[in-house]
């Protein structure tokens, strides 16, 4: 049986995890379409759950551990009165909860994967659908912002601008003990990611306003506050807006968004790529399944399929964790309420099981 043609636009790492994913498949031909990127590296860092981190290692196959640094532990505080109330801990003994991992250290392995594969890069710039033409199916990989989307959407997504930046960098520090944790500060909240035994990254999300020429100054001084400690050595800050935008229509005929464009939502609780990487999964076992029937993807429901199964997800996901994020703004007439309601977390196990699930799990299996 001649091979379908898969052609992946985007370099990024959900368009080289899709690849590696899709040319396990015996049956497809995977190619992937990208400009020519000159930019510099990607210097942040990604947090992927525990069954994510098995998904990495099955699509990688021999995975160098060293670059995916395991927490046991997660710590979660809130600012109250000028003090940081611990009010709810996840603790593992025997398993890992999360694996942080840095983008560009990835990315590498993930090309030098694909060139051991033989899988071909076609360098070209997409400006348009028919520039495809020739692959029975198409798989858009362009992050959020992509126009080319407009040919495919249908419906309105659900969108929000949070009116807020992403600030991220990295710290070098000679502390001991520094678990994973956020902060959820007045000024909006801040997630310690450790990547290494002195090294962790940052992602603290705040106003627009919030941004001035001064800082490094304000993350050194933040950062020092909290964790209490007098000497940090910060690098590589970066920002970003953020936004919340839900696809409601995944496909069109035979092209399929994925990745940051059918989902770009707050980094607050970390879970923005774990739901990329699931979706990359459940098109694997989908068009395993159909292709293993002898179906050509383009006369197989595939696509409408994968987008039923991963829709409910991602948009229950988005929409939570929006809520969660507007809970804990800063607000005088609702924070004692808050206070309440934070006491009690701590003791609820029950929550705090269904919470590790879901981060692990999603919302389906």
């Amino acid at each position: 049986m001649k091979k379908q043609r898969i052609g992946i636009v985007g370099d990024g790492l959900a368009g080289l995890m899709t690849a590696l994913a899709l040319n396990d498949l015996p049956t497809l031909d995977v190619q992937i379409i990208a400009k020519k990127n000159k930019l510099k590296k990607d210097k942040r860092t990604t947090a992927i759950s525990a069954s994510n981190y098995e998904f990495f290692h099955r699509v990688l196959d021999k995975l160098d551990k060293r670059l995916f640094w395991p927490s046991k532990k997660i710590n979660l505080f809130y600012e109250s009165n000028e003090k940081k109330v611990n009010f709810l801990n996840f603790n593992e003994i025997n398993n890992n909860l999360l694996y942080v991992f840095e983008n560009d250290k990835i990315k590498d392995i993930l090309n030098k994967k694909i060139k051991k594969k033989k899988i071909k890069i076609i360098q070209k710039s997409i400006n348009q659908l028919g520039d495809l033409d020739g692959y029975d199916l198409k798989v858009l990989c362009l992050g959020r912002n992509s126009k080319i989307y407009q040919n495919v959407i249908k419906s309105r997504s659900i969108e929000k601008d949070y009116k807020e930046m992403a600030l991220t960098g990295y710290v070098k520090h000679n502390t001991k003990n520094i678990n994973t944790s956020q902060f959820f500060l007045k000024e909006g909240p801040l997630a310690i990611l450790p990547f290494s035994k002195n090294n962790f990254s940052f992602v603290w999300s705040v106003k627009k306003g919030f941004v001035t020429k001064n800082i490094a100054s304000t993350i050194k001084s933040k950062i020092c506050e909290i964790l209490k400690v007098k000497n940090i050595n910060i690098t590589n800050i970066q920002t970003y807006p953020l936004s919340l935008n839900l696809k409601r229509t995944y496909y069109k005929s035979d092209v399929l968004i994925l990745g940051e464009g059918l989902h770009t939502i707050h980094p607050v609780a970390g879970q923005g790529f774990n739901l990329v990487l699931r979706d990359i999964k459940k098109l694997k076992e989908v068009l395993e399944y159909y292709t293993g029937l002898g179906m050509s993807i383009k006369s197989s429901p595939a696509l409408e399929d994968f987008s039923n199964q991963r829709k409910s997800e991602n948009i229950i996901t988005g929409v939570g964790i929006d809520l969660t994020h507007n809970f804990f703004k800063h607000n005088k007439l609702l924070n004692p309420l808050k206070d309440v309601i934070l006491k009690n977390v701590l003791k609820n196990d029950t929550l705090k099981k269904l919470s590790k699930f879901i981060s692990n799990q999603g919302l389906s299996i």
